[in-house]
């Protein structure tokens, strides 16, 4: 078992040139993959282009629109979810966001929750016929999304283990997780089945590990030692040349093989 490697995430990484002149810059800088949002986008399949000329994977899509925790908005949720799992297979993508979005005003929470599962319950048969993983990603409250239904990892993997399928996962990101609940380690370690994907930023800032409090060296480590076989995804705000700092995070990560 082993990490197929570092992917980019674009949009957070670089903020000029052209998108497929960034495949261009992330293949610089010796990743195995790149990551995008919104899977609608119609540049997409420039995109896709462009890591098929520079050997770049596309590992992982998000941009999700309609929220699933919105009673009233379920079958959209599920008919959109659909869509992007198409879409994840017609590019060959592996991993697609399906986001609960935000909490909705004036319903109760286990409502929401209910609403949540019951659209990925819908959703996951097509995911397990286009090979595709849904992944769904905590975000921290306190700091950047005060407005998401989602901040608990724990909650997360009960709503895994509800929808029942092994094609609906967590995306584990290591900077809203340390924010929300920190012990990062033991939770991974713990939940590694139910994880379907990593984005790494370090605390405070989100910017690129090394920066701030977390230890990357163990946590990367401890990753390798579970039975995780897919990709790390930088999703952080670089202090210095962009390049640069994805390279100085394939080296730690390669550090711990």
């Amino acid at each position: 078992m082993a990490i197929k490697g570092l992917s980019v995430y674009l949009n957070s990484t670089y903020d000029d040139g052209s998108r497929t002149e960034q495949v261009e810059r992330a293949a610089e800088t010796g990743a195995a993959a790149i990551e995008y949002r919104p899977w609608h986008d119609e540049g997409l399949d420039d995109i896709v282009a462009a890591c098929d000329e520079h050997g770049l994977k596309l590992a992982y899509l998000s941009g999700s629109r309609v929220p699933l925790t919105d009673p009233e908005r379920t079958e959209e949720a599920i008919e959109e979810g659909v869509r992007s799992v198409e879409r994840a297979r017609e590019v060959g993508c592996p991993t697609i966001n399906l986001s609960p979005g935000p909490t909705q005003d004036g319903l109760d929470r286990e409502t929401q929750l209910e609403n949540t599962i019951e659209v990925l319950e819908a959703v996951a048969p097509a995911a397990e016929e286009a090979d595709v993983t849904l992944v769904m990603e905590p975000l921290n409250n306190a700091v950047d999304h005060p407005e998401a239904f989602l901040s608990s990892s724990y909650e997360g993997y009960e709503i895994v283990d509800a929808v029942d399928s092994p094609n609906v996962k967590i995306l584990f990101d290591i900077y809203h997780q340390q924010i929300t609940e920190g012990n990062v380690i033991q939770n991974i370690t713990d939940h590694i089945d139910a994880i379907g994907h990593f984005h790494v930023a370090d605390v405070p800032g989100r910017h690129e590990p090394g920066t701030g409090e977390l230890n990357y060296e163990n946590i990367f480590a401890a990753i390798r030692e579970t039975d995780y076989e897919g990709y790390v995804g930088c999703e952080f705000f670089p202090t210095d040349d962009p390049n640069e700092c994805v390279r100085q995070v394939g080296s730690l990560l390669r550090s711990t093989e």
